[in-house]
């Protein structure tokens, strides 16, 4: 039995490249860890700086993300409210500069994001759209480069610390799975992730996540077989060791996971009831 994994998933990066700045909001909890991390990249010599996830409606934090300008883009991972919640605030902090998602919802005077590989800006660095839903139906990641230093802005896709959910309707574990076998080819490229610390590799950091999630359906399999009936029996027994204030979330994944099974063997839900 594979345990809760609360621990990073490779080794943390030894520092960040001078053109990345963190700025971490005061927002930590179980599912924040210590905070929502909101990256400020800027290339030496250049003006303009890009942020990616502006994070929770924190005047103190979006007055931090300001006090870094100017800023010419403002991108968003995925729209859970931790990160997109302070988005408009800051949209009118900087003046109208864009932001940009893939949900219109959370883009604002700019366009959604849907093109795979789409350069986003000119500031004097790659950045590049990565499209990894799963976790979301609408997450995707960012690899930016200076020079010969590259970087992979996961969002919740991959977290410094511990492993993420799988936001269960709205994500969906094929998806999840698929993404990280993306992220696998990253290799010796930094991650940095939407909460806790950056890792150094972030292709390690996948094949970590991948054979969790995949000895995890191992379990969920065993729980059905031994008689589990419902998401929230599967949770019992598969995150017995989790905190049960967490369970709620683990319910989420529990559920992506059992569709995955259903839709594996041809079944529904693998033949349980999701309630």
């Amino acid at each position: 039995m594979t345990g809760h994994f609360t621990a990073p998933a490779a080794a943390l990066a030894g520092e960040l490249p001078d053109w990345v700045t963190l700025l971490r909001a005061p927002n930590p909890g179980p599912m924040t860890l210590d905070g929502t991390n909101t990256w400020v990249l800027r290339a030496p010599g250049r003006e303009h700086a890009v942020v990616v996830d502006p994070g929770p409606a924190d005047e103190g934090h979006l007055a931090a993300i300001a006090a870094h300008g100017p800023i010419g883009l403002v991108l968003i991972t995925h729209g859970h409210p931790d990160h997109t919640d302070g988005s408009r605030r800051l949209h009118d902090l900087l003046d109208g500069v864009p932001v940009r998602a893939v949900d219109p919802t959370h883009t604002i005077a700019g366009e959604p994001l849907v093109r795979p590989g789409e350069e986003l800006g000119d500031h004097g660095l790659s950045v590049r759209l990565v499209p990894t839903p799963g976790h979301t139906g609408d997450s995707v990641c960012f690899l930016v480069g200076h020079g010969d230093e590259r970087a992979v802005l996961t969002g919740d896709t991959i977290l410094g610390r511990g492993t993420t959910v799988v936001a269960h309707p709205d994500g969906h574990l094929g998806d999840y799975l698929t993404s990280l076998e993306l992220l696998s080819t990253y290799r010796g490229i930094a991650a940095l992730p939407g909460h806790g610390p950056a890792l150094a590799d972030c292709g390690a950091a996948a094949d970590f996540y991948l054979a969790h999630r995949r000895a995890r359906l191992d379990q969920v399999r065993a729980a059905v077989a031994e008689g589990a009936t419902t998401a929230a029996e599967v949770v019992a027994t598969v995150y017995a060791d989790v905190d049960r204030s967490l369970w709620w979330a683990a319910e989420w994944s529990v559920r992506a996971q059992l569709e995955y099974l259903g839709r594996e063997s041809g079944g529904g839900a693998a033949g349980l009831e999701q309630a």
